[in-house]
Parts: C-alpha cells; sequence; structure tokens
C-alpha cells in the first residue's frame, strides 16, 4: 500500500496515519508513505498542537492571502505528480493506494486510473463543509472535488453525516464506508502506580479530576467552558480541571485563570509530545469535549474511552454513532455550555459511576474502536471496489 497525505503529518492527522500505517503493517502489509518533503509524520515531532513545528514550505505557504494559498494548493498537483510517477516506476508490485483527501489535489486519481491501481480517499476535508480558512475559489474546488468523489475507487468518510453532505452537494460519487477514527489499547493502558504518580506530578491527589486535551482554539471552545465553570469552582473543592494543550486561545486562558486565583484548581499543563498523552490521561477520571465538528470524529474521543477515562461531549450525530450515553460517557445539547458545566459538576460527586463507566468505554475501544478495526474494514472494501471501472 502507498500512503500519500499533503499534511504536516502532526498534531491528530499523524495520529490518524500513523495509526492506520501501524495496523497495516501489523497485518502484514508493507507500506510505503509519500508526503510534503520533510512532514514525515515518523520522523517529524509528533505534536499535538497544530500552530507549531511546520516544515519551512508550510509556514511559507500559509501566510499567503487566501487565493495565493489555494493556487499553491492547486500548483501541488505537478510537485506530488512528479513523486508519485517515480514511485510507480520503481515499484511495480504495488497494489493499492491510500490518500488522506486535500482540497484541490486530484493528480493521485489521475494518475492512479492511468496505471490501473485502485485508489482510496480518506476524507477529512471537503469544499462542501464549513471551513475555519473560507475557500476564495470555492467553484473550482466543488469541481476538482466532484471529479476525483466520482473517479476514486472508494471513499472513506469519519462519519455517515459527513458522507451525506457530501452526496447531497455532489450527487453520484464512488462506492464508500464509514469508519470513525480509533485508538490502540496498548498506548493507553497504565498501571495503578502510574496513575499516582501523574496525580503527584500535578497536585492532583485526593481530587476528582475532569481533563481536556486538545488546541486551545475558538471551535474547540475550551476558553468558553473555563470562564462558564470558573464561579461555580469554589462550590466544588473537590474537583479540579487538567487541560492539556495550546493555541491562540490559551495565553488569554491562563491569564484569566490566574486573575481568578484558580491555579490550583485549573492546572494548565501546555503542550506536550503526544506520546506523553498517555501518562496525563491516567491522571484523569472524566473528560470535556466542550465542542467539535458537527461532521468530524474527534481523536481525542477515542484515547479519552481507551484510557478508561468517561467523556462528556456535545451531541452532534458523528459523536452519537460511537457513545452511549449513561453507559460509556454522557452527552449534552451541542451549543450548550451551561449544560457541558453543570453535567461535570454533577458527575464529579459519584466517583463510582464515573469508573463504571469508564470501564465500560475502555471495553468498547477494545472491542470495536482500535485501529486494527478500522484496517480489517478497509481491506474488505479495497477488495470490493478494486476493479471499479
Amino acid at each position: 500500500m502507498l500512503y500519500h497525505h499533503r499534511t504536516q503529518g502532526k498534531a491528530v492527522e499523524g495520529v490518524h496515519i500513523r495509526g492506520i500505517t501501524d495496523a497495516m503493517r501489523a497485518d502484514g502489509v508493507t507500506v510505503d508513505i509519500i508526503s510534503l518533503p520533510g512532514a514525515d509524520p515518523y520522523s517529524t515531532p509528533k505534536a499535538m498542537s497544530p500552530t507549531s513545528q511546520a516544515t519551512w514550505m508550510m509556514k511559507w505557504v500559509s501566510r499567503l492571502p487566501e487565493p495565493a494559498f489555494e493556487l499553491a494548493e492547486l500548483a501541488y498537483n505537478g510537485m506530488a505528480g512528479w513523486r508519485l510517477w517515480r514511485y510507480f516506476r520503481s515499484n511495480p508490485g504495488l497494489d493499492f493506494i491510500y490518500e488522506r483527501y486535500s482540497l484541490y489535489l486530484f493528480v493521485t486519481v489521475l494518475l492512479a486510473r492511468w496505471r490501473k491501481l485502485p485508489v482510496i480517499l480518506e476524507v477529512n476535508d471537503s469544499a462542501a463543509v464549513e471551513r475555519v480558512r473560507p475557500l476564495f475559489f470555492k467553484s473550482l474546488a466543488m469541481v476538482i472535488e466532484r471529479w476525483v468523489f466520482r473517479r476514486a475507487n472508494g471513499l472513506v468518510f469519519v462519519s455517515s453525516v459527513f458522507r451525506d453532505r457530501a452526496i447531497e452537494v455532489h450527487g453520484h460519487i464512488a462506492p464508500t464506508i464509514v469508519s470513525p477514527n480509533a485508538a490502540n489499547i496498548a498506548q493507553f493502558t497504565f498501571t495503578q502506580s502510574q496513575r499516582d504518580e501523574a496525580r503527584r506530578k500535578w497536585g492532583l491527589e485526593g481530587h476528582v479530576v475532569c481533563g481536556y486535551l486538545g488546541a486551545f482554539v475558538p471551535w474547540h471552545a475550551i476558553d468558553q467552558f473555563v470562564y462558564r465553570i470558573a464561579d461555580r469552582l469554589a462550590a466544588a473543592p473537590h474537583l479540579k480541571l487538567l487541560l492539556v494543550g495550546d493555541g491562540a486561545k490559551f495565553d488569554e486562558v491562563k491569564a484569566f485563570v490566574a486573575d481568578k486565583g484558580l491555579q490550583e484548581q485549573v492546572i494548565l499543563v501546555g503542550r506536550v509530545p503526544h506520546d506523553q498523552v498517555p501518562g496525563l490521561l491516567a491522571a484523569m477520571d472524566m473528560a470535556i469535549l466542550p465542542s467539535a465538528g458537527d461532521y468530524t470524529s474527534p481523536v481525542k474521543l477515542f484515547e479519552f474511552m481507551a484510557c478508561g477515562v468517561p467523556p462528556i461531549a456535545p451531541d452532534f450525530l458523528p459523536i452519537r454513532e460511537v457513545l452511549r450515553p449513561g453507559e460509556t460517557g454522557w452527552m449534552f445539547q451541542a451549543g450548550n455550555l451551561d449544560e457541558a458545566v453543570s453535567q461535570v459538576l454533577a458527575r464529579s460527586r459519584d466517583e463510582a459511576t464515573l469508573r463504571q463507566v469508564g470501564s465500560a468505554a475502555r471495553t468498547y475501544i477494545t472491542e470495536h474502536r482500535q485501529w486494527r478495526h478500522n484496517i480489517l474494514q478497509l481491506q474488505d472494501f479495497v477488495a470490493e471496489v478494486a476493479d471499479r471501472p
């Protein structure tokens, strides 16, 4: 298998790329990766934050005005096409291509069809959804996306709502499967002594800990969650927040916590390498996801559950597809952060239920949502659509 992607290979995209690749290799499949020059997910730092440690190329391109940025994305087909062509010539035994779909990227499907190689696209972005950086050449992006979605052998979506939106916008598209994100249970296993050590390190002993893992950016709403819970923490001295990550809102939240004198109850860890995440999750009793994309599958949700940390998450459809309320976690009405705060405070007073629900969440990941489950589904899908004309 050739895994082709145009990401920086870090943050959640790096987790996903390594998850699929490692599971394939463990199953005996040879996997090669072609990525942006200098953006190999195995050689670049595995930081959680998408705001730092970018390659020089991405740093430069990301500063361009939106029209120029999109033209640069379009022009990347030239570089990608040359690198793919060279790879095809030296690897005649390639069975199929798996590409993390990127806007304006069409050359992989073009070359794959010419070489009569099956190509599967993993769709995490689309011109059909609302984006943080609105498209300037949206009509062009839609035309290219429609062509790519129809001519690939198959499409992998992270949620059914995302798939349905693509079908609504583009009409007929290639065969699809829905494959939410996952986690490797072995990477999220810890002993009681490791949990005790983590809680000592961060001053959490004797408290119920609600954790957060991710970027401090407006669309994740962790800043708004902190602002809403701040005045209610005095009435819940048993509760501490352990917030992991950084981003545009981090300094603002840090200043707010200091101004309110909440440093003992709101622990701001900052950004850490991804391989340190399990140790921090070990210190948590539950987790909060204040917001998420209404069509996305948050990796952190699966990592919380794999660690036996029951999540409290917004009731978007992709989350409802994997979370059973009261059994493997809890949900609140999306956008209602006051309800999220109330749930955190209420759940924090029942440690026995937290342990019970956390255990059920870990069992669910073990039995249904490890990366191995994803690649077994993918292999069956490839066999089904490989000969699609």
